[in-house]
């Protein structure tokens, strides 16, 4: 027997429509999920929407269950919270976590689906795919006890960073962004907040700075903030965008360094006993944690996703992790062009 279901694509530039699909029946080892959530990742969702992932990247920065090939059409996502209807007895009426698309309904292999634990809203466990970067930034920097750290960037993957690093005894976070209104987020994130503009006075002399903000210039700041053989954990995906940078200063003389962190892999660090399935294990218990919902800032019916993803494209829906609700989702495609 067949399952209909709704999924969410891309189709050009700035085009995205909901199309109906067919699943099949769970078999051994599968189950059947229906989603109550999925959470749009701004960045990286905005870029895929515009064609900008580079054709040298198409096979390496494909998300776990995306459909289609880069740059369209195709299926893209991965924050999804459902519940399990179908499977085996021990995950029947569960709900789960699963790096799935922006789909009404998705039938998996049963290691796919990670139990969201108890005292965690389902709406809040949307956030697990990005707390798990942030672990793995973490894994990947090694803060220690006492260090002064920025976040250049006050995106949800940056927010996400800078509460794991709030609950490290003795450490000093403070947030930098452009948007005044930030220091809202920060302060609930258990950081200080600065303005860029200000950063260099505020807040230089940093033993880490994680940049977050997707932009040379947020880079170049994050450069200017460091203490000497400081060293600046990159986790923006530029895409095609072409990064500047002036390191004709202090980048030499001060012993300064730039490394990257992408959450495909698991941290060297941690590679040798903990499996990506552990990692994201541990997001979602993290997540226990009631202010993250600061990171979560507005939700919309699915129906109205192809609008909801251009305006979070073009700006003119400001949001760090946007929630898309699934209740009572239509049974008549849409489509919208920007």
């Amino acid at each position: 027997m067949d399952h209909d279901a709704f999924a969410f694509w891309l189709c050009g530039p700035g085009r995205s429509e909901i199309r109906a699909e067919k699943l099949p029946a769970p078999g051994p080892g599968e189950v059947l999920v229906r989603t109550l959530f999925t959470g749009v990742s701004r960045a990286s969702e905005s870029l895929v929407y515009r064609g900008g992932v580079p054709a040298s990247q198409h096979t390496l920065m494909r998300a776990p269950f995306q459909a289609g090939d880069f740059p369209w059409p195709v299926k893209y996502g991965y924050l999804n919270v459902g519940v399990v209807e179908a499977g085996p007895d021990a995950l029947l009426g569960r709900t789960v976590f699963a790096l799935f698309p922006h789909q009404s309904a998705y039938v998996v292999p049963v290691p796919a689906v990670h139990v969201v634990p108890d005292g965690v809203p389902a709406r809040r466990a949307v956030l697990a795919g990005t707390v798990e970067t942030a672990i793995n930034a973490l894994w990947d920097a090694a803060p220690l006890v006492g260090d002064r750290i920025a976040v250049v960037g006050a995106g949800m993957v940056g927010c996400c960073v800078a509460r794991l690093l709030s609950r490290i005894p003795g450490i000093q976070v403070t947030i930098v962004d452009t948007d005044p209104a930030k220091q809202t987020v920060a302060q609930a994130m258990g950081a200080g907040f600065s303005l860029a503009s200000d950063a260099v006075n505020t807040t230089a002399g940093c033993d880490l700075v994680f940049h977050t903000s997707g932009t040379s210039a947020g880079l170049q700041l994050s450069l200017e903030l460091l203490a000497p053989e400081g060293e600046v954990v990159d986790l923006s995906w530029y895409g095609d965008d072409g990064v500047t940078l002036a390191l004709g200063a202090n980048f030499h003389s001060l012993r300064l360094a730039i490394r990257s962190s992408q959450v495909g892999a698991v941290a060297p660090s941690r590679r040798r006993n903990r499996t990506a399935g552990q990692r994201l294990d541990l997001a979602l218990e993290l997540l226990k944690d009631p202010a993250f919902d600061a990171v979560l800032t507005g939700t919309s019916p699915f129906a109205q996703l192809p609008e909801v993803m251009a305006a979070l494209a073009d700006g003119r829906l400001p949001a760090l992790c946007h929630t898309i609700s699934y209740n009572g989702v239509g049974h008549q495609p849409l489509s919208a062009q920007e």
